[in-house]
């Protein structure tokens, strides 16, 4: 009796440890601590949120995001949240970076993007690197009505910001989306890029840590908000 208690100790501790560690697996091929920098930096930023992005820049200069990577976050945010909050986190960002110098914490600057071509086609690099990303030409009415938001999107969005290699297309679209789910009232283009996150290798699992990490660090709402979203685009 004492034997087969024994062993049935065994079995359900084998199984709960089992299952624990086939959790911690999993957690940890959903978004790395990089990933998930990165989009608590765009939410807050794209909030305006400055005292919690302080400790989302150090947090991502502590999990190995280097200056580099961290300033072209910042510079994209402008695309979605405007040039002051863009300005605003990277004044925040020269603050933290300051404040660590004095610590004598030394961060590591890191790679920059490569040089482009100034003469180079950015009309036809843009519209390649759009297509690329979503998966099909772009085309809409929106677009017919302003086409120069058309050009500006194809020149500069995706011709200028997105040809920057310093991140990759998965780590520029978790900003994204971080970002806009972050801003609020845009749940159209929160949930094209959710899918377009998708057409660039971020699984439905990432996309739903995504939206946990901002329920859980950003605010309920802006992440039953995103739910709300995601579970949309996965119905379909």
């Amino acid at each position: 009796m004492k034997k087969y208690l024994v062993c049935s100790l065994l079995m359900i501790f084998n199984i709960c440890f089992g299952a624990i560690a086939s959790a911690q697996s999993i957690d940890e091929q959903l978004l790395n601590k990089k990933q998930q920098s990165i989009i608590m930096i765009s939410a807050f930023t794209a909030q305006g949120d400055l005292e919690n992005l302080k400790v989302a820049l150090n947090k991502g200069l502590d999990s190995g995001l280097t200056i580099n990577q961290i300033k072209e976050v910042l510079v994209q945010m402008y695309a979605y949240a405007g040039f002051p909050r863009s300005l605003n986190g990277l004044n925040t960002f020269m603050e933290v970076l300051q404040e660590r110098k004095e610590q004598g914490i030394k961060d590591v600057e890191g790679a920059q993007a490569s040089p482009v071509n100034p003469d180079r086609d950015r009309l036809a690099i843009g519209t390649s690197n759009q297509t690329q990303l979503v998966g099909s030409k772009v085309t809409g009415k929106v677009y017919e009505f302003a086409p120069i938001i058309d050009t500006f999107l194809k020149e500069h969005l995706f011709g200028d910001i997105f040809e920057r290699d310093i991140l990759t297309y998965q780590e520029r679209e978790l900003a994204t989306v971080a970002a806009l789910a972050g801003i609020g009232n845009v749940n159209n283009q929160l949930k094209s890029h959710m899918k377009v996150s998708m057409n660039n290798e971020v699984t439905a699992k990432q996309l739903q840590a995504l939206v946990d990490i901002l329920h859980d660090n950003v605010g309920i709402k802006i992440g039953e908000n995103a739910q709300v979203v995601l579970n949309q685009v996965l119905a379909k």
